[in-house]
């Protein structure tokens, strides 16, 4: 009968085989975009943080599609927020197949804003700062 040592060691050997047949899998030539499919924080310098709509995008993270394409995603949030409402306004809707959710923090000159949004497996979140 084997020991509870050689057991939790069989286990975790296991354990760790089977991940790394997950990542193998995941990174393998067939897959449609293997760097797409793993979650990542997307890098935004100060100008791209004034460019994408918002006074300020602070963060930006995806999963299971590009950088590029978040950054796409939070440009058609905010010029659906503006056409539903202007700089205070909400969207509603679908942008680019996404289905988005906000929370927001505010004062009277500002308000800081939580969103995700997700089409399937794919997510695409971001943090924003708007001055009213």
């Amino acid at each position: 009968m084997p020991s509870r040592r050689s057991t939790a060691v069989l286990v975790l050997s296991l354990a760790l085989l089977g991940a790394l047949a997950v990542a193998t899998a995941a990174a393998s030539p067939g897959s449609d975009d293997p760097i797409a499919s793993a979650a990542a924080t997307c890098r935004l310098s100060s100008s791209k943080q004034r460019s994408l709509g918002p006074t300020y995008v602070t963060a930006l993270s995806v999963s299971g599609t590009s950088c590029a394409t978040g950054e796409r995603v939070v440009r058609a949030y905010y010029r659906c927020r503006v056409r539903n409402g202007g700089r205070r306004g909400r969207c509603t809707s679908r942008v680019l197949g996404y289905r988005c959710t906000e929370t927001r923090e505010s004062i009277s000159t500002q308000f800081d804003a939580r969103v995700r949004c997700r089409d399937g497996t794919k997510r695409v979140n971001h943090s924003y700062t708007q001055f009213t």
